[in-house]
């Protein structure tokens, strides 16, 4: 079998658009990967792929003028402009966390260990010969539904691959760049042949009042941060103004959060403090928010309704991932159980972004969070799982071949 490399240039607008996601995604996640082993090799590989992704920017901004064939095709077009400028934003803001750590800026080590207990979180791991996952491909172990870890990219020697594929055979020495639930990191690692890993933890560390409020406010702006791309891309598919309208509240918030970080770390660095890693809050604190704004760029066209190319919709569902909301029925398996007791993430294998509650949303749902009849489960993970998820929340997914349609038909009469 022939594997795709990200040298290989997509021939359409639609395939462009994906992977210019995909690889925009991949690329926030090694930089802050890179942040978590100080890894600056990792970190370099962000950069390299924002050389890539700034040739198919340039690219996709040519072929959707050439697209305009009629004055009334203008305003459908600009909102694919609109999205790719957004996409490029993100992009850029990887390779400005990535500065982080290939100009030695430095981060206190309390932010380690805080990303170490997000609840979802970035691995990395070497693949040794001999293991389960050699020479095997990926789809032999569904790995979102048996972990609930998914493997964003894959580096063989020089090359990489940025849309992995459930049939990319996995070679001894490949390093896998995971994402997902942390409590499957060990699982993991046992596949690979690799040794046990052992976090930061808090007793290693002092404590620092101001520094620690700092610390814990960041993390919290990289976890909305992501949820804000998350939505947005879901608004965009899904042409749900409720959505969009919650990004925008989200984007508000980390804008006062921002606020309130710099604040704290000004107060932190009055203390007896190197401020070397000082400076590395800042910078990040700086891209999470402009991860926001560019989360809100993208989902001004649904809000507004203003007219959104199709391509656009059909582009950001072309993924692995597939995006879902899910009602909780009444008398459902999920009804009045919490997220803990349910593992989503392990069993179907999908990451819950938010929980529409009536006019409301709980976004970035604690594990503590119990599920009520009414509730919609806003989540995204591997198509195999749909069924799974339906059949927790009290359906049974059809799906009409003639149409391409799904629907969702009760377990239980009302």
């Amino acid at each position: 079998m022939r594997e795709p490399t990200m040298d290989e240039r997509p021939s359409n607008l639609k395939e462009m658009l994906s992977e210019a996601k995909d690889t925009s995604e991949v690329m926030v996640d090694l930089a802050y990967a890179s942040l978590y082993f100080d890894d600056e090799a990792m970190a370099h590989a962000v950069t390299e792929l924002e050389e890539s992704l700034s040739d198919l920017v340039h690219d996709m901004r040519a072929m959707a003028l050439l697209a305009v064939r009629h004055p009334r095709e203008v305003d459908g077009m600009s909102s694919v402009l609109q999205v790719v400028s957004a996409i490029e934003q993100i992009a850029n803001d990887a390779v400005d966390i990535a500065g982080i750590v290939i100009r030695r800026l430095g981060i206190p080590r309390q932010l380690v260990a805080d990303l170490a207990r997000a609840q979802e979180v970035s691995h990395r791991l070497e693949v040794r010969e001999g293991s389960h996952l050699a020479h095997r491909p990926l789809a032999d172990f569904e790995l979102p539904v048996a972990v609930g870890m998914r493997v964003v990219a894959v580096q063989r020697g020089r090359r990489w691959f940025t849309r992995v594929r459930g049939d990319l055979v996995i070679q001894p020495d490949d390093v896998l760049f995971m994402r997902g639930d942390p409590a499957g990191i060990q699982r993991l690692r046992e596949l690979a042949g690799a040794p046990p890993w052992r976090p930061v933890e808090d007793q290693e560390l002092g404590a620092i009042t101001d520094l620690d409020r700092a610390v814990d406010t960041l993390v919290e702006m990289k976890n909305l941060s992501e949820t804000t791309v998350g939505l947005a891309y879901s608004a965009v598919v899904l042409q749900d103004t409720s959505l969009a309208t919650e990004v925008e509240h989200l984007e508000s918030r980390l804008d006062e959060m921002q606020a309130s970080l710099e604040l704290w770390v000004l107060r932190a660095a009055a203390d007896d403090l190197d401020p070397s890693p000082l400076r590395g809050l800042l910078h990040l604190a700086e891209a999470a928010e402009d991860i926001g704004d560019a989360a809100r760029q993208m989902v001004w066209l649904v809000s507004e309704e203003e007219d959104v190319h199709p391509v656009l919709a059909l582009a950001m569902g072309d993924t692995d991932d597939v995006v879902v909301q899910m009602p909780v029925a009444e008398g459902s398996r999920a009804e009045g159980k919490s997220l803990r007791s349910l593992n989503l993430a392990v069993e179907p294998g999908f990451q819950l972004l938010a929980i529409r509650r009536g006019n409301r949303y709980v976004h970035r749902p604690p594990k503590a969070e119990v599920l009520r009849p009414g509730d919609v489960l806003i989540a995204s993970g591997p198509e195999e799982g749909q069924e799974a998820l339906a059949e927790i929340c009290g359906y049974r997914l059809h799906h009409d071949d003639e149409t391409g349609e799904s629907e969702l038909i009760p377990l239980v009469p009302t």
